[in-house]
């Protein structure tokens, strides 16, 4: 447990974008303060805080700096009332490093391969999981089940968080490929195809084994029945794999980032393109075939994560969305339209709600090619979702677009989702407000927050420490894996290590740097991705 006592101080602990807006926070009256070059103390800008407003979430006043009028590149601090920020570059391309960093983690999520020292550092380790998984409840059918990327800081792997991932990292390439220009690198850069592209590969011809060949629905995890003790290495982990019972949720979302997998990879390898479409057809097919599925319930010997969904109206509009989008088939667009009329949310991003990705899909494909009612009516509800996110931004001390109720478990997938969300606005509105507050998010996750944390591993001058993640507990390095996102603050304090020491905290405040803590400092795939879809936009 980190016994570092944060700053009330706080800034984006990477730096800023010189032409951007710039600002810190501070948990306390404020007053006036200096902007100075870290290394030599001298004074580059100085200014006073707006006047202090409580901040329900944090349970503190917050002071607002702005120094968006300092531009020159640098190395500063903030300075008011005796105390020191921690140290901020501002520069043309601030972010280029997390965002090689964050892509690199799922290198680090790999399963069933080794993970050598010449791409992995210290953290390298064996391969893992080769052994063939078992189908449940057939325990005479055994089934390849090697590759893709843990889930999170256990060893499972799960269809629907899986094609979440992959396809928050697809759509950062497709609307920023300048921000994959670098390479990671990984084991299969080639100078040809963008790492970025290799890394979703590993995942995606993991997916593909998880479609059942006697049916074409998707299975909906791979995992032992319970999860090894907490300082275990993957290599080490050795009870039997089981596929569970294919469910209406995982195939759609199979189906839905199939068919994104094919258009996306069809610049750079025409039969695997070929391979994914045909597996995302037929899993439609089963869709069609399965109107009305119970939701997914794990048996009552298996104790990994459940990732329990009863709606999968949600993830058949997506594959409806993508299958269109893709072929330009209108019996697709027919389905889309009709599940369209359905009562889900439209502009959620999470591995539950999966409906905002079919509005982008839909909405990504233009008005000239689609239903000009329907792509109106879904553009005016977006931007009215992002305005409604502005409003909360407006009221919230560290400018995000959270309440004290959205602080719960894996509260930062719900900042990057909405900053994803914020963008796209951005792109189809045109509001520098919506690009503004995304920004504002990005300073949140990297220290501008109530307890003075980048929440990303391995970056910032105060990263957590001690994220609950197996590999980075069990490998005896004293650093952890680097650019994982943790879970972020739990008012929920679902977890004993938080209920021992947060009763009575403030939702902002309800974290704790402890690798005991699932429920709020565990670390997941699908908190990193959209992590990599909004920092791509700020990435030049």
């Amino acid at each position: 447990m980190s016994a570092v006592k944060p700053r009330i101080l706080t800034v984006n602990q990477i730096g800023y974008p010189a032409s951007g807006p710039k600002s810190f926070r501070y948990a306390g009256a404020g007053g006036a303060f200096e902007v100075i070059h870290a290394a030599t103390g001298e004074v580059a800008f100085a200014g006073e805080t707006a006047p202090a407003r409580q901040d329900e979430a944090a349970g503190t006043p917050v002071s607002l700096g702005d120094f968006s009028g300092l531009s020159e590149p640098g190395t500063y601090r903030i300075r008011i009332n005796g105390e020191a920020s921690s140290p901020f570059v501002i520069a043309n391309n601030p972010y280029a490093d997390l965002h090689t960093g964050l892509l690199k983690a799922f290198y680090f999520f790999r399963c069933g391969c080794e993970l050598k020292e010449e791409f992995a550092g210290p953290w390298a380790h064996q391969a893992c999981h080769l052994a063939e998984g078992i189908v449940y409840g057939e325990p005479d059918r055994r089934r390849d089940s090697a590759g893709g990327w843990h889930d999170a800081g256990d060893y499972g792997k799960y269809t629907g968080p899986g094609a979440k991932a992959v396809a928050d990292l697809l759509l950062a390439y497709e609307l920023y490929p300048q921000a994959f220009r670098r390479t990671v690198p990984l084991p299969e850069s080639d100078g040809r195809t963008p790492d970025v592209l290799h890394e979703c590969r590993y995942e995606l011809e993991w997916l593909l084994k998880m479609q059942d060949e006697r049916t074409g629905g998707a299975f909906h995890k791979l995992t032992t029945k319970q999860f090894p003790a907490l300082d275990v290495m993957p290599e080490d982990d050795l009870a039997e794999l089981y596929f569970l019972p294919v469910s209406a949720a995982a195939t759609g979302c199979f189906a839905a980032v199939m068919a994104m997998a094919a258009r996306i990879y069809r610049l750079f390898d025409g039969a695997f393109a070929d391979l994914c479409l045909d597996a995302a057809k037929r899993a439609w097919r089963w869709l069609l075939d399965h109107p009305e599925v119970p939701g997914f319930k794990n048996p009552a010997d298996i104790g990994t994560g459940e990732y329990g969904d009863a709606q999968d109206l949600d993830e058949r509009y997506w594959a409806a969305a993508e299958l269109f989008r893709t072929t330009g088939d209108e019996a697709f667009h027919e389905a889309f339209r009709r599940l369209a009329l359905q009562q889900f949310p439209k502009f959620e991003l999470g591995w539950a709600d999966m409906g905002a990705y079919g509005s982008l899909a839909y909405l990504l494909d233009g008005p000239e090619n689609t239903d000009p009612t329907l792509y109106a009516r879904l553009k005016e509800e977006l931007l009215t979702e992002a305005d409604k996110l502005l409003a909360i931004c407006s009221g919230d001390g560290y400018g995000i677009s959270l309440t004290p109720a959205d602080y719960i478990w894996g509260s930062n997938m719900v900042v990057m989702n909405r900053a994803m969300l914020l963008l796209m606005a951005f792109r189809f509105g045109g509001k520098t407000e919506y690009e503004h507050a995304a920004l504002d998010h990005v300073h949140y996750l990297l220290g501008r927050n109530a307890l003075d944390y980048s929440y990303v591993t391995g970056y910032g001058d105060r990263p957590v420490m001690h994220p609950h993640h197996r590999p980075s507990v069990g490998d005896r390095v004293a650093e952890p894996v680097p650019g994982l996102v943790i879970g972020g603050p739990n008012r929920g304090l679902n977890d004993d290590c938080m209920m021992e020491h947060l009763q009575g905290e403030a939702p902002a405040r309800c974290f704790i740097d402890d690798e005991l803590s699932y429920a709020g400092n565990e670390v997941t795939i699908y908190w990193n991705s959209p992590a990599v879809f909004v920092v791509s936009h700020f990435v030049l």
